[in-house]
């Protein structure tokens, strides 16, 4: 009887394994996956399905997504579908790399771009009456949306659809009327935010970084992880103007970090991720004369730099090693000129500049510890750290302020926000939009009377603070506005915000 009673126990054992195996996750998004995403997970009506994709979602939110679907869009819910193991090992599946390397070859670049007004068919001035140099764009990172504000009045003007999981970066043309976009699977989109509506959009790669867009309105470069390829489009309607391979001096291919416009320099630079490199692809000569060939140069390294920081006049490159500590770089001399004493994680990619005592300063915050590092622009050493809640990632200001912002979005303290004097290098405020509630991204007016938050939650909001005394003065329901970026401040190059 005893054997009985263990065998029967095991039989039963064995029936609830047996319903507990996940079918298998490649069978599951054949059947309810590719018809959208592509077979070969690529994209198609929904966006790439990629590890690279995917990297921003944590595993507790691609879980939800999953079973939950996705609001205000066509993907549908799974939960009454597929049982908790097989969404479980559907979404590992969808962290790993597909057993053959995707492609994306320069005729697929081509075979993507559709123009949606032709150049010169849209009317050359604003369709509304608000500032078109004080509009912010907002990056609703929760629904894929770009709210556009008016910084006057402090409401929106137009809300609209964008490509799934945007970069927060955003870049205007010089006289602000144009916005480019980049998604993280490969789309590059051209807005008019005169008329509301979009130009032309290209799809450039399978993960993509960020765009740069030339001071002279000429080019726009998307800088791509998947391929390894710098994409040079033509500004007027984004059509591919060449397709550059990323390798090193010795062969081996790299990854783009990030592209900027070093404007002052008539360049773009490229930050690699996977070789001690800088490219530097000029544009323009030093009078401003468009060249043709726009051929990149590499700086060699003494080691890889992929978070990097530019002084005003775009001489110098900040920038963290992994190893610990700091390069300067001189992009005239081509070579390192400086090693900064940086400890923990400096994130130089958010730093900002301003006066002090006579002198020009750099702060950064930290991911990894609770400081803001100050450092001397003249001669490159440490001014101080300033302690703050916990690391950040984000630091602002405005040259009509006397405040610096800083976050601390990546510790218990996420929910509240530091206010540092720049003279005296100490806290002297706070703000706390939404108790236990991320807010983080400070973008200022375009008078840098206001200070705009963002509360970065499904049902957030932007904040808006005079940038005086620091009391609130307005929130504007958005989904998790990751970003906002002010045309005026970025088309000025303002030291108290990123370019």
């Amino acid at each position: 009887m005893t054997a009985l009673i263990r065998w029967l126990g095991m039989l039963v054992l064995a029936c609830f394994a047996q319903a507990a195996t996940a079918a298998d996750p490649a069978a599951l998004y054949g059947q309810h996956c590719a018809a959208c995403h592509g077979a070969d997970r690529l994209g198609g009506m929904g966006p790439a399905l990629l590890p690279e994709s995917l990297e921003r979602l944590r595993d507790s939110e691609l879980d939800t997504v999953l079973r939950d679907g996705r609001a205000a869009t066509q993907m549908p819910a799974f939960g009454a579908t597929l049982a908790p193991p097989d969404l479980h090992g559907l979404a590992r599946w969808l962290r790993s790399a597909p057993a053959d390397a995707p492609q994306w070859s320069a005729d697929a670049i081509r075979a993507s771009h559709v123009v949606t007004h032709a150049p010169g068919t849209l009317p050359a001035r604003p369709a509304f009456s608000a500032d078109p140099q004080n509009l912010f764009v907002v990056v609703e990172a929760g629904s894929h949306h770009m709210t556009v504000l008016d910084g006057d009045r402090l409401a929106p003007v137009h809300r609209f659809a964008t490509r799934f999981a945007l970069h927060g970066g955003p870049k205007f043309s010089r006289d602000g009327r144009y916005v480019y976009m980049a998604s993280r699977d490969g789309w590059v989109s051209k807005y008019d935010l005169w008329n509301l509506a979009y130009v032309a959009e290209i799809r450039v790669g399978i993960n993509t970084r960020n765009v740069a867009v030339s001071d002279d309105g000429r080019w726009v470069l998307a800088g791509n992880t998947l391929p390894r390829t710098l994409v040079l489009l033509h500004a007027e309607d984004l059509s591919v103007a060449r397709v550059i391979d990323v390798r090193g001096r010795n062969g081996d291919a790299s990854r783009v970090s990030a592209v900027y416009d070093a404007a002052p320099r008539h360049s773009f630079i490229a930050a690699l991720k996977d070789i001690a490199e800088v490219w530097e692809i000029p544009y323009a000569d030093a009078a401003g004369r468009p060249l043709a060939s726009l051929a990149p140069r590499a700086i060699v390294l003494d080691d890889v730099l992929d978070d990097f920081f530019f002084d005003q006049p775009y001489r110098h490159i900040l920038g963290a090693s992994r190893g610990g500590g700091g390069q300067v770089i001189d992009l005239d001399q081509r070579r390192k000129v400086a090693s900064l004493a940086l400890g923990g994680m400096p994130h130089l990619g958010s730093g900002i500049t301003w006066q002090r005592d006579g002198r020009e300063v750099m702060a950064s915050p930290d991911l990894g510890q609770g400081r803001i590092t100050v450092i001397d622009m003249q001669d490159w050493h440490t001014v101080t750290t300033v302690p703050t809640n916990g690391p950040g990632f984000f630091l602002r200001s405005h040259e009509r302020t006397p405040y610096a912002w800083a976050d601390a979005m990546m510790s218990p303290r996420r929910d509240t926000l530091q206010v540092i004097d720049k003279q005296s290098l100490r806290v002297v405020g706070s703000v706390t939009p939404s108790p236990g509630r991320t807010a983080a991204h400070v973008e200022f007016t375009r008078d840098g009377r206001y200070a705009l938050v963002s509360l970065m939650e499904r049902d957030g909001a932007i904040v808006i603070y005079d940038a005086a005394t620091l009391q609130e003065v307005k929130r504007i329901p958005m989904d998790k506005p990751i970003g906002k970026y002010n045309v005026f401040n970025k088309t000025t190059r303002s030291a108290g915000t990123s370019h």
